[in-house]
């Protein structure tokens, strides 16, 4: 037991974590020269494309010391992004040390922190590691003294590497050995095991990535689910080396997998704690969260007939990701389709890359909201996650929206846009440390729906791309909101309705309107366009009708054959107002995502 070391690497969007795991599985012999990739467990397209693990995963290594002892590794590769901050905190509950990678050229960043604070509150053992450190614009001497500065640490503590070129990689490997503490398990109590991540298999059900806490685990043994009781007898056990590789069983301090059979990802929750049936755990491991989606987005086929592909293609979707959530509705604009929750934008943006690419259909998504809380007149209270669904107002007695906390980090130079860019965005200024030098964290109150679209782009540009950030949820918090509708040809469309605060209310109604009267396609009737708030029409737009010239084939004589004329196409445009209908295009939906601020 004192030869294994579970231990994790953390560190923001592209600062070298999966090109060091892959360094190490080179190192170590786990992988032959033959079969090394680049990025070997970022399995999917998407993940090597964006440079972002999105799926967690686990390998086994073994690693000789420099005194020929052999240890036993288990490494955990978290996901590197805010929306899966969730499974961030399982992995790292799994293990007894963390790798905290930071790029030697961009320093610390937002989310090299939010993970180190994650890792610190697991009681984790931290070592620090400054990769990039053979490119020309690396600042190895100030970013190891912001390290210093930040973990207290000594200076020969923190290792230097190149993860691409192999630089001091063994350095890292003989630290994990030295530093990271072997778990402290008892293979006497009943069976605690975490599982920190899981996927579908075809033919094995689901996989539960598990580590093991207490107690011992064999493939013919019969499992339960605390969290939702639910009992198995698993198709395998085994450990990743780096593929499945079955063992047989699974004691008290190995990280590897349970093949359950079952055929939904939602029976088995990350998170969750795995026992024995018949000796059941007292009480399941801390820390157990519902996956809870926080931004929702109508999801509609291009083409009607492609609704039956869409729904199996999000069914499929849903078997590997359990936090995402749809159910059917229907648009007068956009016909039939589904309303999605996402746990943040980012993973809306994978669900909707993986939807044209893996299962080739051209979709629709309408501009991503909240779920709001409203309280009744009556005393009732309702969640909605779409706008169209809000009451009429004289019904609601109260609406309350996400607030989250949000923590930016950037140089200080650019304190001072980054304060206008949150003040617009009704952001409250709650603290600020400077945990570097020149380097400034702002922390802020915010509601979520002002950050979910365009935020992230703004705050890039307005910072030349050095500044990152990272939230979590607050609460909810009422709000002086309202509903913005948009009339077209005098019928509400749905797809296009928003809640925005009731100051806003008239300059996004007004910016809205002017930006589909350029896009709408011009009719042979004129289109009125109106934003509708609280009653009353707050902006009105016409689209100008295509006119046939009438008068052509009227030559001379007098004025009221021409007026005659004029008056019978008159007549005939008010006919086809009445019974004409407007086609959306697509760049409709997407004008309410990019009205810029």
């Amino acid at each position: 037991m004192d030869k294994i070391r579970n231990f994790c690497i953390i560190a923001h969007v592209d600062h070298g974590k999966s090109t060091l795991a892959d360094r190490m599985l080179q190192m170590t012999g786990t992988i032959s020269d033959r079969e090394m990739t680049e990025q070997v467990l970022d399995s999917m397209d998407l993940e090597r494309e964006k440079g972002v693990t999105i799926k967690a995963s686990a390998v086994r290594m073994v690693y000789t010391a420099a005194d020929g002892t052999p240890y036993e590794f288990n490494l955990i590769d978290t996901p590197g992004h805010v929306d899966f901050s969730y499974e961030v905190s399982r992995a790292l509950y799994a293990c007894e040390g963390a790798i905290l990678v930071v790029d030697a050229t961009q320093g610390i960043e937002a989310q090299t922190l939010a993970n180190l604070y994650l890792a610190l509150d697991a009681n984790l053992t931290i070592i620090p590691v400054l990769n990039k450190v053979d490119l020309p614009s690396a600042d190895v001497e100030g970013v190891t003294r912001d390290l210093i500065q930040l973990l207290g640490m000594e200076e020969d503590e923190i290792l230097t590497i190149s993860a691409k070129t192999g630089l001091g990689v063994d350095k890292v490997l003989e630290a994990i050995a030295e530093r990271v503490p072997p778990p402290v398990v008892d293979k006497e109590k009943p069976l605690r095991a975490l599982i920190f991540d899981s996927h579908y298999d075809s033919y094995k059900g689901v996989i539960a990535y598990t580590r093991v806490f207490d107690g011992v685990v064999n493939a013919s043994d019969r499992i339960l689910m605390m969290a939702n009781g639910v009992k198995v007898t698993p198709v395998e056990v085994g450990v990743f080396s780096p593929g499945l590789v079955p063992t047989g069983k699974l004691e008290a301090g190995d990280v590897g997998y349970i093949a359950t059979g079952l055929k939904t990802v939602s029976e088995c929750r990350v998170g969750d704690t795995i026992t024995l049936a018949n000796k059941p755990a007292a009480a399941p491991l801390p820390g157990y969260q519902h996956a809870k989606p926080m931004v929702f987005a109508g999801v509609y086929p291009a083409d009607g007939d492609d609704y039956g592909p869409l729904k199996e293609a999000l069914e499929k979707l849903q078997l590997n990701d359990a936090s995402l959530t749809f159910e059917p509705e229907s648009s007068e604009a956009l016909n039939f389709g589904f309303r999605c929750g996402f746990l943040g934008l980012f993973h809306m943006e994978i669900i909707q890359e993986r939807i044209e690419r893996e299962y080739d259909l051209n979709v629709v998504f309408t501009a991503p909201s909240v779920e709001y809380r409203v309280d009744m007149v009556d005393g009732k209270s309702i969640i909605i996650d779409s706008p169209a669904d809000l009451p009429d107002m004289g019904l609601v007695k109260e609406i309350y929206e996400p607030w989250m906390m949000l923590e930016i980090f950037t140089p200080t130079d650019y304190y001072g846009v980054v304060m206008e860019l949150v003040k617009k965005r009704r952001g409250i200024f709650v603290s600020q440390e400077y945990p570097a030098a020149n380097r400034v964290q702002l922390n802020y109150e915010i509601p979520l729906s002002e950050i979910i679209v365009d935020f992230f782009d703004f705050l890039k540009s307005a910072t030349r791309g050095y500044a990152s950030m990272d939230y979590q949820f607050l609460e909810y918090r009422a709000g002086n909101l309202v509903k913005l509708e948009i009339l077209l040809n005098e019928e509400p469309v749905d797809a296009l309705t928003a809640i925005v605060h009731k100051q806003d209310a008239y300059h996004k109604g007004q910016a809205l309107v002017s930006k589909l009267k350029d896009i709408i396609p011009r009719q042979m009737f004129t289109i009125p366009v109106q934003a509708f708030s609280e009653g009353r029409v707050i902006s009105r737009a016409n689209v100008k009708a295509l006119r046939k010239d009438v008068l052509a084939k009227c030559y001379g004589g007098d004025i009221t054959r021409k007026k005659k004329l004029l008056e019978k196409q008159k007549k005939g445009k008010k006919r086809m107002k009445m019974v004409g209908s407007v086609e959306l295009p697509q760049e409709a939906f997407m004008a309410i995502l990019r009205l810029d601020n």
